[in-house]
């Protein structure tokens, strides 16, 4: 294969590599509704989607009174894994997408999530990916800021060795978008026709570059920007 025309590719994990967002909006919606909130299905989604749930506290405490914290959300956590280990696969495509960048770029691709480490492992393990990132993996709970900052696409970058501004970012959610640009980074936003959420409008106003809208198209759309490495 072509190599590609950036220095790295950077994925981010949920709603890209692993179908995970109905899995875990289901089971975070199913907790705010014990605590009050009849939210419905579409606007759980649509607030918490790509997001820190402990950066949401306060429209949570808004609705339900509850000011969330980390032993709250230990208790999510268990649920939310115990649901993903029963019902996660891999985003269709995605598997055969990330061998084709593994063979064009080596060992200079990643994965950069919002998530905890945990999750993102897990996740990767259950989609068969876990043998290609190896050790290249990286949650944004384990930098000073979670998305939409930067952090962790410059960490990604960094400990790859480089600049993140010749970086492809593959995104699907606004605040991921909002990272990968304010890294830099070339986004490549992640839309699929059959999405309620992250709709595709919304992506490019955030500042994507280009939209996918099938990971089988992922590779060539790569390979077919103007964009040079350095």
């Amino acid at each position: 294969m072509t190599p590609l025309p950036f220095s790295a590719i950077l994925f981010d994990c949920d709603g890209v590599l692993v179908d995970s967002e109905p899995i875990v909006s289901k089971v975070f919606r199913q907790m705010l509704v014990e605590l009050g909130w009849d939210i419905g299905e579409q606007e759980c989604m649509d607030l918490f989607v790509g997001k820190s749930f402990l950066d949401e506290w306060r429209i949570i405490h808004e609705r339900t009174g509850l000011r969330i914290d980390q032993d709250w959300l230990v208790g999510f956590r268990e649920r939310r894994d115990a649901a993903l280990a029963r019902e996660l696969a891999a985003m269709p495509g995605a598997v055969p997408a990330v061998r084709a960048v593994a063979e064009a770029m080596g060992g200079r691709f990643a994965c950069a999530s919002g998530a905890d480490r945990r999750k993102i492992e897990m996740q990767l393990r259950i989609a068969g990916l876990d043998g290609l990132f190896g050790d290249r993996v990286f949650s944004g709970l384990e930098t000073p800021r979670s998305k939409p900052a930067p952090d962790v696409y410059l960490a990604a970058a960094a400990a790859l060795g480089v600049d993140p501004a010749t970086t492809a970012v593959v995104e699907d959610s606004v605040p991921g978008v909002l990272a990968g640009v304010a890294a830099g980074a070339t986004v490549f936003a992640f839309a699929p026709p059959t999405r309620t959420y992250s709709l595709a409008e919304h992506l490019l106003e955030a500042g994507a570059h280009h939209i996918v809208t099938s990971m089988d198209d992922l590779p060539a759309l790569l390979m077919g920007t103007d964009a040079l490495a350095s």
